[in-house]
């Protein structure tokens, strides 16, 4: 109990804990926290054949937090009604009967909590005749409105809201209103205000950007077979159709130059938030299950790759994180902890998957059929802190890489000895798994796809050779075994920070729905007390800075680099540690990208970026004006504002009407600091 804090003591009091529903206008809480841990562990072991020595050595990993399961699981396990998966991915095909099943199958998911990423590249574009009807479709907007009113009507489990996510490719002749759904303006009828949205992005187009060349756009029911292609293949065959537009054999269609659909594509993403950048070639050319099927979207928080077959196929994401908080010790990566916990979590997945309720048929076909499962990390900034390195520098990508190859050596080892003692997955023959191809091996094939250089390291601190072995022998008992989701929510039950991410804020407000919680940088807390420098006038210079140290004069510089907030820090120095450590992923990121200033050219340039290391998908763009549009009013009147001009006149001169200025409004008006909210992409954790 006591490794619990107040903030993660809060949470699971209001949004995990069963109660019963009918003892009254408060409800009876029927659980505590060690309760919730072992009803969760029972509820995980309960096909074990040996059922209680299992449940504790689940209950030992929960209880100390170094793992903890996807907030589905942790609602769910132990009850009626084990929905125990955080997102579904689904792909809908050309025909009212598979729209309109759409529909209500991602009802059902959310009403479980799922939550929905579903890809709708097939359906026909505006103007594209109905040849049942002979008249003119009105494209796939219509249609998504409708998915974007059934998100809102959907309550996941009576706990949190609907959400879903669309995904469109590039080519498609409607992308322009597509990447127009989130705005505030125009026909409401063509917007979805509660909808994500995401682009799945093939190279192709992203080579043309970069020769500024011209781009076509098409309607999927004369190109269909472009959906079902990637990499070389889509190329070649793309070209193909260009020539058949060219030469009046395709009826719909639009030229217009790459670089002009990428301008409004950043554009809409900056104003907008939406829709992501993803892309295709990488999640396909680099997917485990290439032999069986064609990966046609993310899920709602972009770490997912799977397959997907339209009214066959919905994939499922079964997750669960691993908490790198816990595994440090004396400054380093506690390798034998880090195996003890993978292994465990690996069976505890792998049980998700034959334990869980599925509300739809083709989940569960899906499911036992490949048997995903995505371990993932969080706390990689508190692993930062306790190596006493910065997030801003060479060794943070090295720690990266070396950190993410220790966990999938033995995720992969953990995977292929569940297999050797319950067999592999039904479709493992035919796999990379099964050629030999490791998700490390993969870069050189995505390389010879593009004919372009990948610039990620591909060194090995680990002798591999028994990963190999085992694979080879026993195979695997899970398709893919790794994706690292948002962790918004299980991060402050676990006490760490979220996912893969640096410390946003030293000091801020933390809003969920359980109410408001000031939080303040407890590593920043420490060092400073190490310099004796801890103390209400420097919380209150802290709070005058909104959370930057770089003004406080007092403050030794090792201090203001090893506690750098995300905004300070180069957003393509953290798109090179997320490709390092990617390369060891069978998956993907749940990847933000946070962006200081307004320059159109630096944000396409990190995108750009991002697509030549090879990364599969990115996630939110956070910008410094729109993160902090909410924010929370402390009384500034204790603040010492002569304190404060003699700080800044230490650092320069130069600086002090600018901070007398400052401080002078902020007297006026009240402090503001900034507040977080969590992301909408909590369904994942």
């Amino acid at each position: 109990d006591d490794r619990l804090k107040y903030l993660g003591t809060q949470t699971l009091f209001d949004r995990y804990f069963i109660r019963d529903k009918d003892a009254g206008e408060y409800h009876q809480m029927l659980e505590t926290p060690q309760i919730m841990w072992m009803r969760v562990a029972m509820g995980l072991a309960f096909l074990e054949d040996h059922k209680e020595d299992r449940a504790i050595e689940f209950y030992n990993l929960y209880s100390t937090q170094r793992f903890v399961s996807s907030t589905p699981t942790l609602f769910h396990a132990g009850t009626r009604y084990p929905q125990l998966s955080s997102c579904y991915l689904g792909a809908v095909g050309d025909s009212l009967e598979s729209i309109f099943k759409a529909y209500s199958d991602c009802a059902h998911m959310s009403k479980h909590a799922g939550g929905i990423g579903y890809s709708w590249n097939q359906i026909r574009a505006t103007g594209a005749r109905v040849k049942s009807t002979g008249i003119e479709s009105n494209g796939v907007v219509p249609f998504l409105k409708i998915a974007d009113s059934t998100t809102v009507a959907i309550n996941r489990s009576g706990r949190r809201r609907g959400a879903t996510c669309a995904y469109l490719e590039t080519w498609h002749y409607d992308i322009e209103d597509f990447l127009e759904l989130r705005k505030n303006t125009g026909d409401d009828r063509r917007r979805t205000h509660d909808m994500n949205t995401a682009n799945w992005i093939p190279d192709i187009f992203m080579k043309r950007v970069h020769e500024d060349r011209e781009w076509t756009l098409f309607s999927p029911d004369e190109v269909s077979d472009l959906t079902e292609l990637y990499g070389a293949a889509f190329e070649k065959r793309y070209e193909e159709y260009e020539q058949m537009a060219e030469q009046g054999k395709l009826k719909v269609f639009k030229k217009m130059r790459a670089r002009d659909l990428w301008k409004k594509m950043l554009t809409q993403l900056f104003e907008t938030g939406h829709p992501w950048i993803t892309f295709k070639d990488a999640s396909n050319v680099r997917s485990p299950q290439d032999h069986v099927g064609v990966v046609h979207n993310s899920n709602l928080c972009t770490e997912i790759t799977l397959n997907t077959i339209p009214d066959e196929e919905v994939a499922v994401c079964n997750l669960g994180s691993v908490n790198m908080k816990e595994h440090m010790k004396d400054g380093e990566l506690n390798r034998e902890l880090i195996k003890d916990t993978v292994t465990t979590a690996m069976r505890m997945l792998d049980n998700v998957i034959d334990l869980n309720y599925y509300p739809i048929p083709e989940a569960r076909n899906s499911n036992m059929k490949h048997r995903p499962v995505g371990l993932g990390i969080m706390g990689f900034q508190d692993a930062i802190y306790l190596k006493g390195i910065t997030f801003a520098s060479p060794e943070a990508v090295q720690f990266a890489d070396e950190s993410m190859e220790v966990v999938s050596y033995y995720a992969i080892l953990a995977s292929s000895q569940l297999a050797k003692e319950r067999g592999a997955y039904q479709s493992y023959k035919g796999s990379k798994w099964d050629r030999g191809i490791f998700p490390v091996d993969t870069l050189d094939l995505l390389e010879k796809e593009r004919g372009e250089k990948i610039p990620v390291d591909r060194t090995e601190s680990l002798d591999w050779s028994e990963v190999r072995e085992s694979v080879q022998k026993h195979g695997m008992r899970n398709s893919n075994c790794m994706a690292i989701a948002p962790t918004a929510t299980i991060s402050n039950i676990a006490g760490c920070f979220p996912t893969i991410e640096p410390i946003y804020k030293n000091i801020y407000v933390k809003s969920n729905i359980s109410g408001e919680f000031i939080i303040v940088n407890e590593y920043l807390i420490e060092d400073l007390k190490k310099e004796g420098l801890w103390n209400s006038e420097m919380l209150e210079m802290i709070k005058g800075q909104d959370g930057s140290l770089d003004a406080i004069s007092t403050i030794p510089q090792w201090i203001k680099d090893k506690h750098k907030e995300v905004f300070a820090i180069d957003p393509e120095h953290m798109v090179k540690i997320t490709a390092h450590r990617g390369k060891w992923l069978d998956q993907s990121q749940s990847f933000n990208l946070f962006f200081k200033g307004v320059s159109g050219g630096k944000l396409s340039d990190t995108y750009m970026y991002a697509w030549r290391m090879g990364l599969k998908t990115t996630y939110y763009l956070r910008t410094l004006a729109a993160s902090a549009v909410e924010k929370s009013t402390v009384n500034l009147q204790k603040q010492n504002l002569e304190s404060t001009v003699k700080q800044a006149q230490k650092e320069a001169a130069v600086k002090v009407a600018e901070v007398k200025e400052k401080v002078v409004a902020q007297s006026e008006g009240g402090l503001k600091l900034c507040k977080i909210d969590d992301p909408d992409c909590e369904a994942c954790q």
